[in-house]
């Protein structure tokens, strides 16, 4: 059985008004064109559902029946045209988000925020995970979108790559604030907050202080930056931290954060992506998200070369 939404509107129509003539003149259709639209309703469903008299359309008992059918149809059709449009206009639908630790506390949120803030109808998962396991949810196709430390190539993630220089953090009112650049010299045995052994920043700040012939005295090491950058407002170490996790300490609290940050020498970065699934396309309101985050990447990236942080 193939009924359309026209035929169902006009045997409604013509159930409620009474009259084919009347029928006619809410739908903006001519008689016949109301009776033509029943008669193909009856050949679909197989058996007739008003007598034709003088003329005239009289409804049979089974029309009864079917009217509140039709009409609760009639509402479920309207019900997913307009789902639909929300789909289509972007007012609808549903985001898996997954970003490291960096991201989390402050970046992330807040664009999160900034794209469904018109978009009442928008649910989105945020989870925070490290960057090797958001990877991994992105290549499995567990999550639209992801925002992580940089995996190496693949074929099941497309990445859209961007390079956080570092920064060197130290206490509000730390003798070496009043320097413009930071280098390994400078920090020679002061105590130091780094990340684990192995993680990029770690090698490439190691190699930084042995080609300046400076000692890097590791008073600390931590997982991620943003609990290095509470020990450097307490006045216990210095750390060089990529400017991601720079600006959302910053933001995060203003005046209050008890860290200045200053470029550091020789220049070290990190590189951070984002990423989507390669074996599926994007829905659409994906891709917008994908664009808007991008967008809003690049004008960190900005605000931390004008040294806005």
């Amino acid at each position: 059985m193939n009924l359309s939404f026209r035929q169902l509107q006009t045997f409604v129509e013509v159930m409620r008004t009474g009259s084919v003539s009347e029928a006619g003149r809410t739908l903006g259709r001519t008689q016949p064109a109301i009776s033509a639209m029943i008669a193909g309703l009856e050949r679909e469903i197989g058996f007739p559902l008003f007598e034709r008299e003088r003329r005239r359309l009289v409804a049979r008992p089974e029309a009864y029946y079917f009217m509140e059918e039709a009409v609760f149809m009639l509402k479920r059709m309207n019900q997913s045209a307009r789902i639909l449009r929300e789909i289509g206009n972007l007012d609808r639908g549903k985001l898996k988000i997954a970003c490291n630790p960096a991201a989390s506390n402050f970046f992330l949120p807040r664009v999160v925020g900034e794209f469904t803030r018109d978009k009442s109808n928008i649910e989105v998962s945020l989870m925070m995970r490290s960057s090797p396991v958001v990877a991994e949810w992105i290549a499995s196709q567990q999550y639209d979108v992801g925002f992580a430390e940089t995996p190496e190539p693949r074929r099941t993630i497309r990445t859209e790559d961007f390079a956080f220089g570092c920064l060197c953090a130290m206490p509000v009112g730390d003798p070496l604030a009043h320097k413009s650049a930071i280098t390994p010299n400078d920090l020679h045995d002061k105590p130091m907050a780094v990340l684990f052994e192995d993680h990029v920043s770690t090698v490439q700040i190691r190699k930084a202080f042995k080609d300046a012939g400076a000692r890097l005295r590791q008073r600390f090491e931590l997982r991620t930056f943003l609990p290095a950058l509470q020990l450097v407002s307490q006045g216990c170490c210095y750390t060089i931290c990529e400017s991601l996790s720079a600006a959302s300490h910053a933001r995060s609290f203003g005046d209050r954060g008890g860290v200045i940050f200053r470029p550091f020498r020789p220049n070290l970065y990190l590189n951070m992506s984002v990423m989507t699934p390669a074996n599926r396309p994007a829905s659409r309101l994906a891709q917008e998200f994908v664009t808007h985050l991008s967008l809003e990447t690049s004008r960190l990236l900005k605000s931390v070369d004008e040294g806005l942080i």
